[in-house]
């Protein structure tokens, strides 16, 4: 079965609208988390090699690198592109005409440092006094198991409804309402947040890469900025009528490695 039941797509709607936040659990195969977490261990270390080397690559902080999966067969799978159970509640918070925004991710290295706390988007009405409703969700996979050791992502709970700048007093006052936790997720699982949830990423004190790939699902009426291009020969991994994966098929390869990337850390 790769339906949800109605109890569950309510429950998760309900903990993503009070705390931001909900972890489906061994949703994704940990076979095809495997196949993928080797290649982007090499791909990582291509990366550090150019960093090193003084290309500018993209990240934020040290230790925190911006790094896409490939887009490419034998590295593309239905149950990360286009996963069921996560498209159901996606869908059920955003409703129906939802699309893929992003598929890139984030890379945290041992030894890393803590980012500052802030938001990967803004409130479209910064001036309005109380929260509008939810527009943009992240959902997030990782290929091992996330712990506070290996650098777990720290997030403020129910942050997302808190409106005006993130400063001191704002940070202080919220603590004392909800004070932040670090995320464990094991193997297997998928993390979808709202996109205004504080966070930060956090040193990594552990002698593992940890990955984390990133996709944003965005209400129908937002504007696609751009279309996410794949390699053709992976169109059936994107079989999911919950969701439109807003994808272009082309021949030859994509510069997923070194190409751009949008700020969703």
């Amino acid at each position: 079965m790769e339906r949800l039941t109605d109890q569950h797509i309510q429950q998760a709607a309900q903990a993503l609208a009070k705390e931001g936040f909900v972890v489906l659990n061994q949703a994704v195969a940990h076979s095809h988390l495997d196949i993928l977490h080797e290649q982007m261990l090499t791909d990582t270390h291509t990366l550090v090699a150019a960093r090193d080397r003084g290309e500018e690559i993209s990240g934020w902080k040290y230790g925190h690198l911006q790094q896409k999966p490939p887009h490419h067969k034998p590295y593309i799978f239905r149950d990360i592109v286009a996963n069921p159970f996560a498209a159901q509640v996606t869908r059920s918070a955003l409703g129906e005409g939802l699309f893929n925004a992003f598929y890139s991710g984030n890379t945290n290295l041992p030894g890393s440092e803590d980012q500052p706390l802030h938001r990967d988007a803004l409130p479209l009405w910064p001036n309005w006094n109380t929260p509008h409703p939810v527009t943009t969700l992240v959902v997030n996979i990782s290929p091992i198991d996330i712990t506070p050791h290996n650098g777990s992502t720290e997030i403020w709970p129910g942050s997302h409804q808190v409106v005006g700048a993130l400063d001191e007093a704002l940070i202080e006052k919220q603590r004392t309402i909800a004070p932040p936790i670090r995320v464990e997720a094991k193997k297997g699982s998928i993390l979808i947040r709202d996109i205004r949830l504080w966070h930060r990423g956090v040193p990594n004190q552990s002698d593992q890469i940890r990955h984390m790939i990133a996709m944003v699902h965005q209400v129908r009426w937002f504007r696609k900025a751009q279309t996410l291009q794949f390699q053709r020969g992976c169109e059936a991994e994107f079989a999911n009528d919950d969701l439109d994966h807003n994808v272009e098929f082309i021949d030859g390869p994509v510069e997923y490695l070194f190409g751009p990337h949008l700020n969703h850390s």
